[in-house]
């Protein structure tokens, strides 16, 4: 049985049948569902006694390498163990029946292993790495993953002997602008926004379904949570990605 509201339905499908673009913005609640923990959520034993808050900064690469490497090696091994769930399968399916932006917060590529094309990464993305002095992108394989290592030398950059660091987006430096400027055209040119699995706490990207809105389109949250967004929206669909989703291609 269907729990889509109606009104949902019904925007969606006007959407459809009008020609309108969809703009799909999520966060960490739709990998969440495939097991990956929140960035605030890591209760593993080997990591648990670390914050990721004072990891995931450009100066704690500076002081300590092996320590920052070894963890984004754990999360990315994480990654890889974890499968696409319902609602990323859903959303390749809605890309073939309306012209979809696919925007994300996370750094993972499970969008892409459930069959779609990601936008806009604003957040930067674990698996594109690339030197930390000199910046060229890293073309070659991973290193192996030790598990239970918690210190893994980094990789270093054939062009400069830097070492190699993870593509995501350290607290204080900027967004990539090639992504960010990606996600807010599609931010301004959308029909209808879903804003999926995300707090709406984390900016700039929470401002995006307010940018969206001002340029006149409708706004629908899927999160079974309510959020700082939650006021903001037309519609609330009150379940997970991997439910809600599915239900609304049905």
């Amino acid at each position: 049985m269907r729990a889509v509201p109606a009104a949902i339905d019904d925007v969606l499908h006007r959407t459809i049948d009008s020609g309108g673009h969809v703009c799909v913005l999520t966060g960490a609640g739709m990998s969440a569902e495939s097991g990956i923990p929140t960035f605030r959520g890591t209760h593993d034993s080997l990591w648990s006694r670390f914050d990721p808050m004072r990891l995931a900064t450009a100066g704690a690469w500076r002081e300590d390498p092996a320590l920052v490497w070894g963890w984004y090696r754990w999360r990315m091994h994480r990654v890889r163990e974890a499968q696409p769930n319902a609602g990323h399968r859903a959303l390749a399916q809605l890309a073939r029946r309306v012209p979809l932006w696919l925007v994300t917060q996370n750094v993972d590529d499970l969008h892409e292993r459930g069959g779609s094309t990601v936008d806009a990464h604003v957040h930067g993305s674990l698996f594109a790495l690339r030197c930390f002095a000199c910046g060229r992108a890293h073309e070659g394989p991973l290193d192996e993953y030790v598990d239970d290592a918690q210190r893994v030398e980094p990789m270093r950059c054939v062009a400069c002997g830097d070492r190699i660091r993870p593509g995501v987006v350290w607290f204080g430096e900027a967004l990539p602008d090639d992504a960010w400027n990606a996600a807010t055209d599609a931010a301004i040119r959308c029909t209808l926004m879903l804003v999926v699995g995300t707090s709406g706490l984390v900016y700039p990207a929470a401002g995006l379904p307010a940018l969206a809105r001002r340029h006149g389109a409708t706004l629908v949250e899927i999160n079974p949570e309510p959020t700082a967004l939650s006021a903001e929206v037309d519609h609330v669909l009150r379940a997970t990605a991997a439910r809600a989703l599915p239900q609304l291609l049905g």
